[in-house]
């Protein structure tokens, strides 16, 4: 491991030149919408070519090739027994839907019994406070924003008394990174509870091995961020056996082998059980090309987050001796320490939002979340931009 991480000394910006010719940009922001590597506008050439070369059979190659392509690279990163337990969908908003729809309620006219966190995504957040003022579900919330985060949320869990558990691996507000996410694996049955995990600031950022809890836990993410492949490949990894008939159902999902009463809808075994309808197959081409891309070039996780977190510390004793001007006042809120660490750093200020608005009108690209400044690095900086982005932030004062 220490060789490999050794081995990503230098920014890897030659795998951006397209994005980085941009004139008068300063990208920190590589957690919120990486920016794309040439290797992708070929991908999305391919994707286009197909369907004018094969028309009517592009379908043939989307889901016969391309497809089962994105569910290896998955299935590598992720260390699963097989592939076949991947299934794609253009959002998260989409497979989170679809699997809501599979769980059992406890009795017909009872809603089902929800735990989660006061800091998931708005793609859960929104939808869960929907379906509590419908009546579908009952949400319980821990609090993320206290030191004992972790005991708490896992003693509620262990309470027994839900039939779904959603919770980040990394939180995309405040980067924290719930190292015990995986001890909710020992709770888990088919019949309830179901655990669900959103890596999205997770997937290819922090080095993650499902191997021991694949059979029990239900993982989504997708290429829109440290995926590096843009909108329309988000995914999720099915256990077997749990969720078998979904009621929000697509055609998609009866291609195959299928299981199902007499006469009644069919199934097939494996995640396409979850899948929907036509989709733009273009997302799973570019996050081939992509993650072909980061294989054939060394650039694993680990080797990444190495990189990034020798930014992350020069940036942050940068801040610390005043370099970067203001900021030397915001609270950090993830600082490296021993455990792995989120691909972006999170400095709590109530000149936050100011600030990002300032350094964006300087091409300076950031983003904020309420009261907090995150900072995005990925292989395409290097100590430069660094330096830059600590002068563009002492021109804030």
């Amino acid at each position: 491991m220490v060789a490999e991480d050794e081995t990503l000394m230098t920014a890897r910006k030659d795998l951006f030149s397209k994005a980085l010719a941009v004139p008068g940009r300063l990208h920190m922001a590589a957690h919120s919408h990486h920016l794309w590597p040439d290797a992708t506008l070929a991908g999305q050439v391919e994707a286009w070519e197909d369907a004018v070369v094969l028309a009517d059979h592009k379908w043939d190659k989307a889901l016969g090739q391309v497809y089962p392509a994105a569910q290896g690279l998955v299935a590598r990163e992720l260390n699963l027994p097989g592939a076949d337990s991947v299934v794609f969908a253009p959002n998260t908003h989409t497979l989170l839907a679809v699997l809501a729809s599979a769980i059992a309620r406890p009795a017909p006219d009872q809603p089902i019994r929800v735990l989660s966190t006061d800091g998931e995504f708005h793609s859960f957040r929104r939808q869960a406070q929907r379906w509590v003022e419908a009546g579908q579900i009952e949400l319980t919330l821990v609090e993320t924003d206290r030191p004992d985060f972790a005991e708490r949320f896992l003693s509620a869990a262990r309470t027994g008394t839900y039939d779904l558990i959603f919770v980040s691996h990394v939180f995309f507000k405040t980067g924290f990174v719930f190292e015990r996410v995986w001890e909710l694996a020992e709770l888990a049955r088919p019949e309830g509870p179901w655990v669900a995990v959103d890596g999205y600031h997770g997937f290819r950022a922090v080095p993650t091995d499902l191997s021991a809890v694949a059979d029990r836990i239900f993982y989504v993410a997708g290429g829109y961020k440290y995926a590096m492949a843009g909108e329309g490949a988000a995914f999720l990894h099915a256990p077997e056996g749990f969720g078998p008939r979904p009621v929000l159902t697509g055609w998609y999902a009866e291609f195959g082998d299928l299981e199902g009463p007499p006469g009644g809808v069919g199934y097939v075994r494996d995640a396409g059980r979850f899948m929907g309808a036509t989709f733009d197959p273009s997302g799973l081409y570019r996050f081939v090309a992509a993650g072909r891309m980061l294989e054939a070039q060394g650039l694993s996780t680990p080797a990444i987050a190495a990189h990034v977190g020798r930014l992350q510390r020069l940036l942050l004793d940068r801040i610390a001796d005043g370099e970067a001007g203001p900021l030397k006042d915001a609270v950090v809120l993830n600082p490296p320490g021993e455990g792995p660490q989120a691909r972006f750093l999170a400095l709590r200020h109530e000149k936050a939002s100011a600030w990002k608005q300032a350094l964006a009108e300087k091409g300076v690209v950031t983003d904020v979340r309420d009261d907090v400044l995150r900072i995005g690095l990925s292989i395409y900086h290097d100590e430069g931009d660094v330096a830059a982005f600590c002068r563009a932030c002492r021109a804030l004062a």
